[in-house]
């Protein structure tokens, strides 16, 4: 849910994703934590289409703060106890971890701050998860 006064206000929403090839119920048995979507190879997509990749997506924050950063927070605070059993995933498995930013922007509003904290940065670097952006301005 979005937290916004009028359709024009800037929101945003934040997230961890796994993706690769695996099996998303071990992901969430090896973590002991629910992911909020995932699928599976194969998978049917709404269009029909199958997913030729696995996915497994957790802790979607969509409180906007102009400081992304406490969204990033949020997101990756379940996770910063479980590094080594992230790394462990990443050894056995071709996987891939993101940190995913999904700010939709309107003009003439504040610009939000996407810049991480050193502490997020740290558990990139610690878990080798790539920030990604998808930027929307409407």
């Amino acid at each position: 849910m979005f937290f916004f006064k009028k359709k024009e206000d800037n929101r945003c929403f934040t997230y961890f994703r796994i993706a690769g090839d695996f099996n998303p119920d071990d992901i969430t048995e090896k973590l002991g934590l629910k992911p909020y979507e995932s699928w599976r190879i194969g998978d049917k997509r709404k269009n029909g289409s199958l997913f030729d990749f696995a996915a497994w997506h957790f802790g979607k924050c969509d409180i906007y703060n102009v400081d992304i950063t406490e969204q990033m927070q949020e997101t990756i605070k379940p996770l910063l106890d479980k590094i080594d059993i992230l790394n462990q995933i990443r050894e056995e498995n071709d996987v891939s971890f993101y940190l995913e930013i999904v700010p939709y922007l309107y003009p003439n509003n504040d610009t939000p701050c996407l810049a991480p904290s050193l502490e997020i940065m740290d558990f990139c670097t610690a878990t080798r998860t790539e920030i990604d952006i998808d930027l929307y301005i409407d």
